[in-house]
């Protein structure tokens, strides 16, 4: 990284900028480009590993690429405004970037995934309430595991 003072190396620090996202986008490989998307998302730990939960149709590009190659890439950033005036006009921000592997959620970690990208839109549903939701049976949940991850920041103190 050419600027190391704004490097993040606090894991904890990458789990709290993916909480504070709305957005994270995901690169998946396609024969000739990569097929970006937005995803509306949640996250928690699997140890000291963020993981992204997201739900999409059964069917479709993404599902496709999934299928093909289930290695991704994800960014998500916090825009914070500008800072400075004149000609030192800097963007404050954070970002994080990570590389790993997506798997179809099975069982009862639909739920839990469903119920952690429902916590991150600030709805908090009871479990049996998403159970019998009737888009339940009709939606995919899927769960990115990072095995990477990396984050650059610029903030004003």
């Amino acid at each position: 990284m050419r600027r190391s003072e704004r490097e993040i190396t606090d894991k904890n620090e990458f789990f709290e900028i993916l909480s504070a996202c709305q957005v994270v986008r995901a690169a998946f490989s396609d024969d000739e480009y990569p097929y970006v998307v937005p995803l509306s998302f949640g996250v928690s730990k699997e140890g000291e590993r963020p993981v992204i939960f997201f739900h999409c149709a059964n069917e479709g590009k993404k599902v496709e690429l999934i299928e093909k190659n289930n290695r991704v890439c994800v960014e998500a950033d916090v825009f914070d405004g500008y800072y400075g005036e004149g000609i030192k006009i800097t963007t404050l921000y954070k970002s994080v970037i990570g590389f790993g592997k997506v798997y179809k959620c099975k069982g009862d970690e639909r739920i839990s995934g469903l119920k952690a990208l429902m916590e991150h839109c600030g709805y908090y549903p009871e479990d049996e309430t998403l159970k019998t939701c009737a888009a339940f049976e009709k939606v995919a949940i899927y769960k990115i595991v990072l095995d990477s991850i990396s984050g650059k920041k610029n903030i004003h103190e």
